[in-house]
């Protein structure tokens, strides 16, 4: 999957792809470098078809799905996912309750028209820098499979350079988002804390933490900002708006 978001979005709602049909492509990427890179937890892939469906009946009834139509994308292991246990990449947590809904990050996406594929690997409770999971195994460099992914949202980048999906959630305390990054040469934001809602993503330092991506192209990334940002009542430290949007400012 080489193009970005913006791109395939603007596909999916002009009818010239449907995104039923970028799901297909999206899964057979993911089988074919997932036994080398191990990017990935779990892949979603009945729930996703679901979603990727109704995005087609609504661009079939003339109704806009949003700026990420059709759009697939994977989150790290560490965001709430509705029906999931959220297991932060640690085995103690494998048999945790399954989350009530889904992270704020992960809801705003949805409602923008995306398509969640999957869970990706992590280091255990966000606590390493190389994603080298004992639990859950090594995520690999796709560039070169003997080099570590980075970390701890390793599997985040590692699915984004791999051309598995095109966007991928991750977070940042010290460093998870841009080291993985720069790792795997892949576009990231760390948004200014508080510009991104946190409720519903597991914590390593509160006052530290950040909702964080990974893309393929600079204007994903502030897409995916206009998407995300935005106040939340279960997210204290989430700064009240209005919050401009900086896509129109690329």
């Amino acid at each position: 999957m080489t193009d970005d978001a913006r791109a395939i979005a603007a596909a999916v709602r002009g009818r010239r792809i449907t995104a039923e049909a970028v799901l297909t492509n999206a899964l057979a990427r993911i089988a074919a470098v997932e036994p080398k890179v191990a990017a990935f937890n779990a892949v979603m892939t009945e729930e996703a078809r679901a979603a990727a469906r109704a995005v087609d009946r609504a661009v079939a009834a003339g109704r806009d799905p949003g700026p990420l139509a059709g759009v697939p994308f994977a989150v790290k292991a560490l965001f709430d996912v509705a029906g999931r246990p959220t297991h932060a990449g640690s085995k103690i947590r494998l048999d945790a309750p399954p989350a009530t809904a889904d992270a704020t990050a992960i809801a705003r996406l949805v409602a923008a028209g995306a398509v969640l594929v999957g869970v990706l690997n992590m280091d255990e409770f966000a606590f390493g820098f190389t994603t080298e999971n004992a639990h859950h195994g090594t995520t690999r460099n796709p560039h070169d499979l003997a080099r570590v992914s980075g970390g701890s949202s390793g599997g985040s980048a590692a699915a984004v350079a791999a051309g598995a999906v095109p966007i991928a959630l991750g977070s940042d305390t010290n460093g998870s988002v841009r080291v993985p990054a720069a790792l795997c040469g892949t576009f990231g934001l760390k948004p200014t804390y508080g510009r991104v809602p946190r409720a519903g993503v597991a914590p390593l330092a509160w006052s530290f933490d950040h909702v964080g991506w990974f893309a393929r192209s600079a204007g994903d990334c502030a897409l995916l900002l206009d998407v995300a940002q935005g106040s939340d009542p279960r997210d204290p430290a989430a700064a009240p708006g209005p919050h401009p949007a900086v896509t129109p400012a690329l």
